[in-house]
């Protein structure tokens, strides 16, 4: 709990506004509705948070893999911008918007620019998701039924945002646990004939490999032919798989 909260904070600083401003907001608001949604229900998520049994019970029900999302709940930019509002309304004059200012430059200061991730990149299309994906699943999609492809992990995140069509035999869970398909594709040197006969076993009509990354003649050894390149990418289709509806 500690850990992911620590993850959670960034720098740290955002979270010290907004507990400030919990506590601003506890010695000035007044009216009840308010109370009740920017300083109580705050406080009881955070005490619920980092209470020992409620992660057990969450742990046992849905996982722990998630539990970082119920800090997505705070409502840190509303209770900080609100109780920063509050606060220069009671000021009078000049102070006014001296304070707005400091105000304004103190949150820029407190955070990271969003931009600098490494997770970022410029959008390539409308579906904001790697082009490359966007150009496979158009080619490996069969009309009016769904088809099973096998994805290195630089597709996970992005496949099921596309196309609900295409399906693969692990997700972004796989990060998670150690399946043994993604752990063949994965593999610096692939073992051809485990990788045939798990993408098999998963009922995968396709296998999507870096160029070059397996012999084409092995492929064809079991029965995968190469069905196109795409963006750096050999797409092998399963010949003994049905493709129609």
């Amino acid at each position: 709990m500690v850990e992911i909260f620590q993850k959670y904070m960034g720098t740290g600083l955002m979270l010290i506004w907004f507990l400030l401003a919990l506590v601003y907001l506890y010695l000035h608001e007044k009216r009840k509705s308010f109370r009740i949604l920017l300083i109580y229900a705050p406080v009881i998520l955070l005490l619920a948070f980092f209470n020992p049994i409620f992660y057990r019970l969450f742990e046992k029900l849905v996982g722990n893999e998630i539990y970082f999302r119920l800090v997505w709940l705070l409502p840190v930019t509303v209770v900080i911008g609100y109780a920063a509002v509050l606060a220069c309304a009671a000021l009078k004059g000049r102070a006014k918007g001296v304070f707005a200012i400091v105000a304004i430059a103190v949150l820029m200061i407190s955070g990271k620019l969003v931009y600098t991730n490494p997770l970022f990149s410029r959008a390539e299309n409308p579906y904001h998701v790697p082009q490359t994906v966007v150009d496979i699943c158009d080619a490996i999609e069969v009309e009016g039924r769904e088809v099973m492809a096998a994805f290195p992990q630089e597709f996970l995140l992005y496949v099921r945002q596309y196309s609900p069509l295409v399906c693969m035999p692990y997700g972004r869970e796989v990060f998670n646990y150690h399946d043994e398909l993604y752990g063949v594709i994965m593999s610096d040197e692939p073992d051809v004939e485990k990788l045939a006969a798990l993408a098999k076993q998963d009922l995968c009509h396709y296998v999507i490999l870096e160029a070059g990354k397996v012999s084409q003649a092995e492929m064809e050894q079991y029965s995968y032919e190469l069905f196109d390149v795409i963006g750096g990418y050999d797409i092998y289709k399963d010949n003994t798989m049905y493709f129609g509806l």
